[in-house]
């Protein structure tokens, strides 16, 4: 399936709505729900076995998402503000809490739950500045020198991915973390 081109346009989510979606072990959508559908524009059989980066919108970093398999794989629960493109081209922007799911008596991996809701504007206007510089260095340097950069801006303010994602959720560690990262 061919990736549509992005347009400048937003989608505007209901913020009482979920967009729940689940995947194989390998990332391939095996259930949509109905928001989800909705939402990305494609029927369900066009989504259904599709790995899930159909929706990856070029403004995200490559660095999250190799944060995201890295947690996942290794079983750990992960959230992640990320901007996504629908069919027609429109993006929209979620705040996503994936957990993994494991068999009950072997522990194997099966597959990934995301649950995607919609966030604020204030919010929007914060990470999308930073993952622009992110996705710079990594035009540029690879990935690799995005995650040295990333790394030393939550080192330098001792905090892990997670307290990152969180002060970017809350009105005072936005712009505190904004501060640091551009001034």
């Amino acid at each position: 399936m061919q990736r549509p081109e992005p347009r400048n346009e937003e989608i505007v989510l209901d913020p009482k709505r979920y967009i729940v979606s689940k995947t194989d072990a390998s990332g391939v959508i095996n259930y949509a729900n109905d928001y989800f559908i909705e939402v990305s524009g494609y029927t369900e059989r066009e989504l259904i076995g599709q790995p899930h980066n159909i929706i990856r919108h070029p403004d995200m970093p490559k660095l999250m998402y190799k944060m995201l398999w890295e947690a996942l794989k290794s079983g750990k629960e992960f959230k992640l503000i990320m901007k996504n493109l629908s069919k027609d081209g429109r993006f929209y922007w979620v705040v996503a809490s994936f957990e993994t799911n494991r068999h009950a008596r072997t522990d194997e991996i099966l597959g990934y739950t995301a649950y995607r809701k919609a966030i604020e504007k204030h919010v929007v206007e914060k990470i999308a500045p930073i993952y622009k510089r992110l996705c710079d260095y990594e035009q540029v340097n690879g990935v690799s020198a995005s995650e040295r950069y990333f790394t030393e801006i939550l080192n330098e303010k001792k905090m892990v991915y997670a307290q990152f994602v969180e002060d970017m959720l809350s009105h005072d560690g936005i712009s505190k973390l904004f501060k640091k990262m551009f001034h």
